[in-house]
C-alpha cells in the first residue's frame, strides 16, 4: 500500500474552511446545494430514473446521466449512510464529471433516497448482494466497459468491498475511489460517541425520519414504537441487527461489513483511498492498520472533515479534483452511445 501524507502546498482550505466542523457541516448545507445544484445543472438536465436489478426480486434505484454523444466511460457514484444519489458531494463529483464528458450513474442504496417503496425489506450495511447485482444490470444495459467506481463514508466501504467481488461478478471495473470511507464500524460508532453530538444526533433523526417512512409504507412488517424510545445509535443500531437484521450481537453485524486489517488483502482493482486526520466520523487511525497492498493508494490530508474537502468559498471541493484526475488516468476506452440504453 502506496500512503501519502497530502501536503498543504496541494491541499490547503481557504481561511475559515480548515476547522473540521465546518468542513464537514457547511459540505451537506443548503448553501452549497443550491451553489452545486446551479453549477451542475447539465447532469441534471440530462439524468434519466432507473429502477435497476438487484437479484431475488430487488429494485434499486437511481439518476443514469448519459452524454448526449460519444462518452470517455462510465462513472459509478456511492452516496454514504442516509445520504442519496442527490446529496451534495454526490451532485457535485458527479457534475464535474459529466462536465468532463463521463456518463454518470447516481445509485441509491435500498431506503435511500426516498426509494423505501421498492422492497419491503429493511437497508442494512451487509446487504452488498444486491448492490453487486445491480452494478452488473447497469453495466449490462450501459455497455460500459473499463468504469469506475467511487463512494463517500458507507458509500466507500460498500465501494471497496465491490471491488473485492468484482472479478468474480464479471464487473469491468478499472479504479475504485474511496473518500473517507468506513473501515471498523464499530470504531465511527466511538468516535461518533466521544465526539460532539451534532454528528450522532444527525444521524439518528435522519435515521428516525427513514424508518417511519418505511413503517408507514409497510404497516404490518415493522414495529418500530420500542425503537424510537431508545437513546443514541449504538442502542438503536444493536436493537435493529438483533431483530431484523438476523445477527446474533452488534459485533456480527459490524464484523459483516468491516474492511478492518487483512479484510482488503485480496482487492486487485486499483484504489485510491482518501481520508482526512482531522475528520469527525472515521478516525485516521483506522487507516494505519490496514495490511500492505499494492493496489491500494492511501492519502491522508490535514484537513477535510468528513467527505468535504472544500477548498473555497465557492464551494469547490478538492475530492472532486481528485476523483476527476484519477478517472481520466484509469477509465481509457470509449463507450459509444449506440451502445447505451435509456430508461
Amino acid at each position: 500500500m502506496k500512503k501519502t501524507k497530502i501536503t498543504a502546498n496541494t491541499f490547503l482550505p481557504a481561511f475559515g474552511l480548515r476547522n473540521t466542523h465546518a468542513q464537514s457541516l457547511i459540505n451537506s448545507s443548503n448553501y452549497r446545494r443550491r451553489i452545486v445544484s446551479r453549477r451542475f445543472r447539465p447532469l441534471l438536465d440530462a439524468e434519466q430514473d432507473w429502477v435497476v436489478d438487484g437479484g431475488d426480486g430487488v429494485r434499486l434505484q437511481g439518476q443514469y446521466s448519459p452524454q448526449p454523444g460519444d462518452s470517455k466511460g462510465l462513472v459509478v457514484l456511492f452516496h454514504g449512510w442516509e445520504g442519496s444519489s442527490r446529496s451534495n458531494y454526490v451532485v457535485g463529483v458527479g457534475g464535474k464529471l459529466y462536465d468532463d464528458g463521463f456518463d454518470v450513474f447516481r445509485l441509491n442504496f435500498r431506503d435511500h433516497g426516498e426509494t423505501h417503496h421498492l422492497n419491503p425489506g429493511i437497508f442494512h450495511s451487509c446487504r452488498l448482494a444486491e448492490v453487486v447485482h445491480a452494478l452488473k444490470d447497469i453495466q449490462k444495459k450501459t455497455g460500459a466497459e473499463n468504469w469506475a467506481l467511487s463512494g463517500y463514508s458507507l458509500g466507500g466501504n460498500f465501494a471497496l468491498r465491490t471491488a473485492l467481488q468484482a472479478p468474480a461478478a464479471g464487473l469491468s471495473i478499472s479504479r475504485v475511489i474511496a473518500v473517507c470511507p468506513v473501515v471498523s464500524p464499530s470504531n465511527v460508532l466511538k468516535t461518533m460517541e466521544a465526539g460532539l453530538p451534532v454528528y450522532e444526533n444527525y444521524f439518528v433523526r435522519k435515521w428516525a425520519e427513514s424508518l417511519r417512512y418505511k413503517q408507514s409504507l409497510f404497516p404490518d412488517a415493522y414495529e418500530y414504537e420500542e425503537w424510537h424510545e431508545l437513546k443514541g445509535l449504538r442502542e438503536r443500531t444493536g436493537y435493529l441487527a438483533t431483530r431484523y437484521y438476523q445477527f446474533d450481537s452488534l459485533e456480527d453485524y459490524f464484523n459483516g461489513y468491516s474492511i478492518a486489517g487483512d479484510r482488503l488483502a485480496g482487492l486487485m482493482i486499483p484504489a485510491t483511498i482518501l481520508t482526512s486526520e482531522d475528520d469527525p466520523v472515521v478516525p485516521v487511525s483506522d487507516f494505519n492498520d490496514l495490511q500492505d497492498n499494492e493496489y491500494i493508494e492511501l492519502l491522508v490530508a490535514r484537513y477535510g472533515g468528513h467527505c468535504a474537502f472544500l477548498k473555497n468559498w465557492k464551494m469547490e471541493s478538492w475530492a472532486d479534483d481528485l476523483i476527476v484526475k484519477t478517472v481520466k488516468k484509469s477509465v481509457s476506452r470509449p463507450v459509444f452511445i449506440e451502445n447505451r440504453q435509456t430508461a
